[in-house]
């Protein structure tokens, strides 16, 4: 796992006391539609936008009902989180204790799901309405540690003021995003909190090293399972007698005949036996196998591509979908892959590598990153997307649907070519 990017909320050698008060001011300000005094972090000011948008009440309370235990159960186990409860509650809630907060863990939709820690922090979180079941999402309760990870897919720190509402103000909170190692699928939050005054630099390091390690662990669980469906496959493949990969559900390559290896290839949803069409291979048969996919590559004519459609409407979900004489096919994009060609299909004459970076991060030097996830993003879409410079394939037509509010296009990005 590469290095990930975290938004603490104190800045370098700063005063936590005197912090808060600035940040009071600047919140102030910007709830009265005042000039501000300073401007806050980005990530929080675009999400205090969002906010004023969404008509968020700085003055509210949670509004939307608490799941009754029902519900909540099923949530638990539909979330794919309780596998990995063990290592955070390992990690985290002694900690908590000690340190006067609780953990928290969300799932994607956000609503609370577990609730571990200080008993006296914990009965402070539930006059707030931080409790099991609740919805913490930024529409329900505005910018927090928890609803504004789900939105920006990144881990961060939210302290006092830059809480949106201003019930929140006494407390610090750290969250980090935990995805499923197989397809990248966020699955939840999770997250530290306390009163305002145990604010530290360390605790979203700390947050976040526990939840990647997390990570590990089900990707371990997942290696072990491909490794199984490996032992399966091989003689599978001897008696096929042609190009064909035998992959899990996600997509994950446990064995291949007659075809360049790969780890893993792209998968439409709903995914059924029968003709399909693949962007890595074109016209394939897909047969059911236990725990995945027989897939052989067929001798029909490839189709010509004809459309692509790059749906952003969705803050949480983008996706594109292809569409040729062969059918037509969806694959759910991260975050991180939607801003690529959300650029690319804005500028169809093409991008550098550098030029992409500076569109990304503000910085043409950071090629590697962005010629990494290229190849990522090649290997999986085939045809759909050339090089030097980075495109999309001047024969497919290209799609983009975009949501009424040019400002909720991907809410999650910081990228200079999207929110400029």
């Amino acid at each position: 796992m590469g290095q990930r990017d975290l938004e603490a909320a104190l800045p370098a050698g700063a005063d936590p006391r005197q912090h808060a008060h600035v940040l009071a001011r600047v919140h102030e300000a910007a709830v009265a539609g005042r000039e501000l005094p300073t401007r806050p972090r980005p990530v929080i000011s675009a999400s205090w936008e969002r906010m004023r948008r969404l008509g968020v009440d700085p003055d509210g309370v949670p509004t939307a009902p608490v799941l009754t235990f029902e519900q909540l159960e099923g949530r638990r186990r539909a979330s794919g989180l309780a596998e990995a409860l063990p290592t955070l509650r390992g990690g985290l809630t002694s900690l908590a204790e000690q340190a006067a907060h609780i953990m928290v863990i969300v799932d994607a939709g956000g609503h609370v799901l577990w609730r571990d820690g200080s008993a006296a922090v914990s009965r402070r979180a539930d006059r707030v309405g931080f409790v099991e079941g609740a919805d913490w999402q930024e529409e329900a309760v505005g910018t927090n540690a928890i609803g504004t990870t789900l939105v920006t897919r990144r881990a961060m720190q939210v302290y006092s003021a830059e809480h949106y509402v201003r019930a929140q103000h006494f407390w610090t909170c750290a969250a980090a995003p935990l995805h499923d190692p197989r397809d990248g699928r966020l699955l939840g939050v999770v997250d530290l909190s306390g009163p305002a005054s145990t604010v530290h630099a360390s605790t979203l390091a700390l947050v976040d090293a526990v939840t990647r390690l997390a990570e590990t662990q089900l990707r371990t669980t997942h290696l072990t399972e491909l490794e199984r469906l490996r032992g399966f496959a091989v003689p599978v493949l001897a008696k096929v007698g042609g190009p064909a990969v035998v992959a899990d559900e996600h997509g994950w390559v446990a064995a291949a005949s007659g075809l360049a290896p790969v780890d893993r290839i792209a998968l439409p949803s709903g995914l059924a036996p029968g003709r399909a069409w693949l962007p890595a291979y074109g016209s394939v048969a897909v047969e059911p196998v236990p725990g995945g996919w027989l897939i052989r590559l067929t001798e029909d004519e490839v189709a010509p591509l004809t459309r692509v459609v790059l749906d952003v409407r969705s803050p949480r979900e983008p996706d594109l979908t292809v569409t040729s004489g062969a059918g037509t096919w969806t694959h759910r994009l991260s975050p991180r892959h939607a801003e690529m060609l959300y650029v690319l299909a804005s500028r169809r004459d093409g991008r550098s590598a550098s030029e992409l970076s500076l569109d990304l991060f503000g910085d043409a030097g950071r090629t590697v990153t962005v010629r990494a996830e290229m190849s990522r993003l090649r290997r999986h879409f085939g045809g759909i997307l050339g090089a030097k410079p980075y495109r999309f394939a001047d024969d497919v037509e290209v799609l983009v649907r975009r949501p009424d509010n040019a400002e909720a296009v991907l809410p999650h990005s910081l990228a200079p070519a999207i929110r400029g």
